[in-house]
């Protein structure tokens, strides 16, 4: 399953080899022998048809046979919508890909952050731009930095996090006045230490709900901000704004990450994902001995 999650998050290139289709068809087909344990009346409707051929060939046995929609929702809800097998899933074929992004990536974030996903719904909209399985990836990976690209010098490899907290309270403080009445949910930064000369850096991400009719899209464009010439959103391939060129960081936004003020920078793509960096503040001798 690592090679596939790998692959669903950029890290690998795409492969089209048949071992990873056997694979990914058999952890779902083994993982059936549970559904006997679940009730019927846990089945949710579902409505996908299958309008796509396999992308690896047309006499791939993954055209033939397809699991239903019910059974395969009802293996996942049992494996706890784990996101390594839903990344394998999506490798098999093209009908496997879109059941994967229209179901159960949406599945795998309203079980992870399920307050959040609720609210980022309420407008009525029934999809989070950039798509279920970019917000999947949002919620579950730091991306780090390559050097020479988003953030000068920084170079810290993007990991796996277990547990992450996304706080709309803290997302007011990324928000000039101007945009006060926007949402956005923030995550706490992920801390690495002795990554940088002037300090321990802290990545940060989070995503703004209906970003299409928010204040900051709407005053970047007034201020004539530019899109960075090469680098895109680790999560949905979207082009990107610098806030930090638009001179839309508040110092509020420092106080929140308790960094510096000169060494706060972060992105915002088009679809409305954000993700930045700091330096965070050294402890003082009080909080030493009060964690001591």
């Amino acid at each position: 399953p690592w090679c596939c999650f790998l692959h669903f998050l950029g890290l690998l290139p795409p492969t089209r080899s048949l071992s990873l289709c056997i694979f990914a068809a058999l952890s779902v087909c083994c993982s059936v022998l549970f559904v006997d344990r679940i009730a019927p009346t846990q089945v949710k409707r579902m409505i996908l048809t299958k309008q796509y051929r396999c992308v690896h060939s047309a006499s791939c046995q993954c055209t033939k046979g397809h699991l239903s929609e019910d059974v395969i929702f009802l293996v996942f809800q049992h494996l706890n919508w784990n996101p390594k097998l839903i990344a394998a899933l999506s490798c098999v074929c093209k009908w496997f890909d879109d059941l994967s992004k229209q179901v159960l990536w949406k599945e795998f974030c309203k079980t992870r952050a399920p307050k959040m996903m609720l609210d980022l719904q309420s407008s009525g909209s029934h999809s989070v731009d950039g798509n279920w399985r970019a917000l999947g990836k949002l919620l579950i990976f730091c991306s780090g930095c390559r050097q020479g690209s988003l953030f000068n010098n920084v170079q810290v490899p993007g990991h796996f996090v277990n547990k992450t907290r996304f706080s709309r309270t803290s997302g007011k403080s990324f928000l000039m006045p101007q945009c006060i009445n926007d949402v956005l949910y923030v995550s706490d930064p992920c801390e690495h230490i002795g990554q940088s000369e002037e300090g321990d850096l802290g990545f940060f991400r989070g995503i703004f709900k209906s970003f299409a009719s928010s204040n900051v899209r709407r005053m970047l464009i007034n201020r004539g901000a530019q899109l960075h010439q090469t680098e895109i959103c680790p999560y949905c391939k979207a082009k990107l704004w610098s806030m930090l060129q638009a001179n839309m960081i508040p110092q509020t936004a420092s106080c929140r990450l308790g960094s510096y003020e000169d060494y706060t920078e972060y992105y915002v793509c088009l679809n409305g994902h954000l993700l930045g960096v700091c330096t965070l503040l050294p402890l003082s001798d009080s909080e030493d001995v009060s964690e001591e």
